[in-house]
């Protein structure tokens, strides 16, 4: 292997932290850690993957998690309405809760919601240090959960100095305003990063405004992180992470008597605490690394109706608990093994009052996963890898998952790179356990089988990179909702109250065709531009899946007129697509310009500011929800 597995060891017990050199304009030297789970170059993982580094994030001054993922190549962010609204990740036009989202290695996929997803309406950014991407089923090591795909956002920790202060302070259109403090370092044995945020807007009708909605729904958001890395000895070291968020929604509804989607003054709270506990510890020189974990999360969501007594309508509570184990161990310069151990338990407590049943929803499963992986370069510029695991859950039994990939590195400025993975996912614990399960046929787990081919070019020693991938993913027993409306069937007689149950709908096919450039066109002019085209059919049908867009893009462009200032213009173009299985509802395509800017007044003080949406586009992101038309901002940013 042209660069050595072995250097790499001593790193390798921080698979999901931050503290290596990472390079703002990637190279195919860029080190990753979500592909293997082991800090790796970028060209020898033979994975297609994204990386938003956090210069990226401060130069286009982007808030909010979802809005830098939706500028990555085969990754589409649905959100109802404006910031705050619920928001699905459709990876490669995987399901939202077919996507696994990290923080620090903690996952933040919610139990208690209807597929087990993310709540990504409430990342927001700050203190990130970047995240990582990583496209197509990864459920060898990964688990259940990363059928589409991975989503690895990782947040700064240590530094070359003890104390590193960053604050911001903005403000803006819909009556927005947003404060940011961050603070690493590095301190004799101790390793730290900690984030604060806080933001508030009155934003947008989550009901389109243009259907007679007035009423404005506002967000607010209170979100703090912590990393901290203790080095106990030369070879045993210690961790600690906390991620939280505390959000409060505003939000529309259906109220009667015409039952259509309307203002309303109904509201949400959303809390989300989860926190990482683990040890390292270094054998053998550093040639076999060990890292033991105890992971915990708890959500905790509720809904408000202000004209009913009481008010809340709804709550839903979910619990996870995890113990992990990874072994890291480089038999040699070339050769790698990875393995692994994990057991999670997750709860379910939730009810509604509309509801057919006065009883909660509760439920509970446990899964335990077992996985080994082995990474070896029989020559120089060819690197390999294959990967196996069981998952044993307690619910569905056994299922074996298989990962097999391969890069080439060429002439030095090429690398071919495929590989093959597969994918397993069981129902989540409100398909199961709801008022809406299926009431006939038992749930079946969702299973994917995917590949990809790949080839990463560079020109010009490097000042321009070019990407082209195929991928293909077909999907068995994916699950969905079935509307009992108009329909007669033994099932819908016996959710003929609920009007509707979850349901397996057989298969489904994905396959499309992603295109990556970025180039340094002068020292001080930069490109950066995707579009993707997927085709995404429900094979029983031959329908495009829902809000899958098929045609994407997205492109960057920043001018450094002088070393003190910046100025820069994206847009992001999403497709026409169809609200609804049967397309019977269509969606405009969109297409958002934002230009930005920023000006350092010194060293430490900086200004900046930009226009979203400089045309004022107004398609609905979803049917009947409104889109947040051209919102001006600015602010100041400050380093200590």
């Amino acid at each position: 292997m042209k660069k050595s597995l072995l250097p790499l060891s001593v790193a390798s017990i921080a698979a999901f932290a931050p503290g290596l050199a990472y390079a703002d304009d990637l190279s195919p030297e860029t080190v990753v850690v979500t592909a293997t789970r082991t800090p790796q170059p970028l060209d020898v993982t033979g994975t297609s993957m994204s990386i938003i580094t956090s210069k990226n994030i401060e130069t286009q001054q982007i808030d909010v998690v979802g809005d830098a993922l939706a500028q990555t190549p085969g990754l589409a962010v649905v959100r109802n309405g404006g910031i705050g609204q619920s928001a699905d990740i459709l990876l490669r036009g995987a399901e939202a809760g077919q996507t696994l989202v990290l923080v620090d290695g903690v996952r933040i996929n919610d139990p208690s919601a209807t597929s087990g997803f993310a709540l990504l309406g409430d990342v927001l950014a700050n203190g990130i240090d970047r995240i990582e991407i990583l496209r197509g089923p990864q459920s060898t090591l990964y688990g259940g959960d990363a059928i589409g795909g991975v989503v690895n956002i990782l947040t700064t920790r240590g530094g070359e100095k003890p104390f590193v202060l960053h604050a911001q302070a903005e403000g803006g259109s819909f009556d927005t305003y947003r404060f940011n403090v961050s603070a690493n370092g590095s301190d004799g044995a101790v390793e730290y990063g900690a984030a604060a945020n806080y933001y508030g807007s009155n934003s947008v009708s989550a009901a389109d405004a243009r259907n007679g909605n007035s009423e404005a729904d506002g967000y607010h958001n209170l979100g703090l992180t912590g990393n901290l890395r203790w080095h106990a000895t030369d070879t045993v070291s210690f961790d600690a992470r906390v991620y939280y968020t505390h959000a409060r929604d505003s939000f529309d509804g259906y109220p009667p008597p015409t039952y259509t989607f309307q203002d309303t003054h109904q509201y949400g709270r959303n809390d989300l605490l989860a926190a990482y506990a683990g040890a390292n510890i270094s054998l053998l020189n550093g040639r076999f690394s060990n890292r033991f974990a105890v992971i915990r999360s708890d959500s905790d969501r509720k809904t408000f109706d202000p004209t009913l007594t009481p008010s809340e309508d709804f709550f839903a509570k979910g619990g996870a608990t995890r113990f992990e184990y990874q072994g890291v161990f480089n038999a040699d310069d070339a050769n790698q093994a990875t393995f692994g151990a994990e057991t999670q338990t997750t709860t379910l407590d939730t009810h509604s009052i509309y509801d057919p049943t006065p009883d909660a929803t509760k439920g509970s499963d446990r899964i335990n996963g077992y996985y080994a992986q082995w990474q070896t370069s029989p020559i120089a510029a060819l690197t390999l890898t294959g990967g196996v695991r069981y998952d044993d859950d307690r619910e569905f039994k056994g299922h074996t998952s298989v990962k097999l990939a391969g890069a080439w590195q060429m002439f030095g400025a090429t690398t071919l790179r495929a590989n093959y993975g597969d994918g397993f996912k069981a129902p989540s614990l409100y398909e199961l356990y709801s008022p809406y399960s299926n009431p006939v046929d038992a749930l079946k787990p969702e299973t994917a089988k995917g590949w990809e081919v790949g080839i990463d070019q560079g020109f010009w020693n490097g000042r321009l990179r070019g990407s082209l991938t195929y991928f293909e993913r077909r999907t068995k027993d994916q699950i969905d909702f079935f509307s009992c409306y108009g329909v007669t069937s033994t099932a819908c007689t016996l959710r003929a109250a609920q009007g509707g149950y979850y349901y397996n709908i057989g298969r489904s096919r994905a396959t499309g065709v992603e295109a990556d450039i970025s180039a340094k066109l002068s020292d001080t002019l930069s490109l950066t531009a995707n579009y993707t085209n997927l085709t995404d059919t429900d094979l029983a049908t031959g329908l495009q899946l829902a809000r899958r867009p098929q045609n994407s893009a997205n492109a960057v462009v920043t001018w450094l007129p002088t070393p003190d200032a910046t100025l820069g213009i994206s847009v992001d173009y999403v497709g026409k697509r169809f609200d609804d299985a049967g397309h019977f509802t269509p969606l405009d395509a969109a297409a958002h310009v934002k230009l930005f800017g920023s000006f350092k007044l010194c060293s430490r003080w900086e200004l900046f500011g930009r226009i979203e949406n400089l045309f004022g586009d107004r398609a609905e992101p979803a049917a009947g929800y409104g889109a947040m038309g051209r919102a001006f901002y600015a602010g100041v940013r400050a380093s200590l």
